[in-house]
């Protein structure tokens, strides 16, 4: 019985937990067409809800507001914006941070979040796994013997907290796993192991005897 009531839950609970979040987020989403005039909005139009529409308007809107800053108008609205958005003293800060997050972590051709790393931590002998933030510190580097890197080490269940440390590049291991199942591994406390195959390199004196 524990054993068929273990294999249940492990079927119903990720499909049940899924739908709690897809249903969060397009409700959520859906409350964007309160932007839109009573009089066009889906439900009035239609007569009924249909969830969803919230999740198109937003991705219109996005996809929209992509469109107009990739042009010179719409950089210069931009700038005009953010312009105005340095005069706010809390706001400046908060959103001059949250736009230099999203682009370190955004950019295609970046290098944040792009590896897996194994990192002492926090003593000799402990491994910890983190994620390269940056390569390039400025004066952090300038005023270091070594050759040091950006790290963040995220806690456990929970990867948006944890601890950011500058550590000598020659005391870190690359690990072969992706971001994704480095972030499955650190959710599920290292229940969740990503498979590895080992490549075992054999010399041609060896692969002759073979």
């Amino acid at each position: 019985m524990k054993k068929y009531l273990i294999a249940g839950l492990l079927v119903w609970m990720p499909l049940g937990i899924t739908f709690l979040v897809v249903r969060a987020i397009v409700d959520f989403l859906d409350r964007t067409l309160l932007l839109l005039p009573y009089a066009y909005q889906p439900d009035t139009l239609l007569g009924f809800h249909v969830p969803g529409f919230g999740v198109l308007l937003g991705v219109i809107m996005v996809l929209a507001t992509g469109m107009i800053v990739a042009n010179l108008l719409g950089r210069r609205i931009i700038s005009a914006w953010e312009a105005l958005l340095a005069r706010i003293p809390v706001v400046r800060n908060l959103y001059a941070g949250i736009k230099q997050i999203l682009e370190a972590v955004l950019a295609g051709d970046g290098k944040s979040f792009r590896k897996v790393l194994l990192v002492e931590y926090p003593r000799k002998g402990v491994w910890s796994l983190a994620f390269m933030t940056s390569s390039d510190l400025g004066e952090v580097q300038e005023k270091t013997e070594s050759d040091v890197i950006s790290v963040f080490i995220p806690t456990t269940p929970n990867p948006t907290s944890g601890f950011v440390l500058m550590i000598p590049k020659s005391e870190v291991i690359e690990m072969d796993m992706t971001v994704e199942e480095g972030l499955k591994m650190i959710i599920s406390m290292g229940v969740v192991v990503p498979k590895y195959n080992k490549i075992v390199l054999v010399d041609e004196l060896n692969t002759d005897k073979l």
